[in-house]
C-alpha cells in the first residue's frame, strides 16, 4: 500500500469518526434541549425579578 492510498484511508476513516461524533452530540443535545430550556428560562425569569432587571 503506498502513501497516498493509506493517506486515503486514513481521510476517509477521520470523516466517518466524525459523522459518528457528530451524530452523538446532536443526539445528546436534542434529548437535553428540554431541561436545558426550563433552566435557561428560570434563569431568565430570576434575573428579571429577583434582580430588578439584571441590574
Amino acid at each position: 500500500m503506498n502513501r497516498d492510498t493509506q493517506a486515503t484511508i486514513i481521510t476517509i476513516l477521520a470523516i466517518i469518526g466524525g459523522l459518528v461524533v457528530l451524530g452523538w452530540v446532536l443526539k445528546l443535545t436534542l434529548h437535553l434541549m428540554g431541561p436545558l430550556l426550563l433552566i435557561a428560562i428560570g434563569v431568565a425569569v430570576y434575573l428579571l425579578f429577583f434582580k430588578k432587571g439584571g441590574r
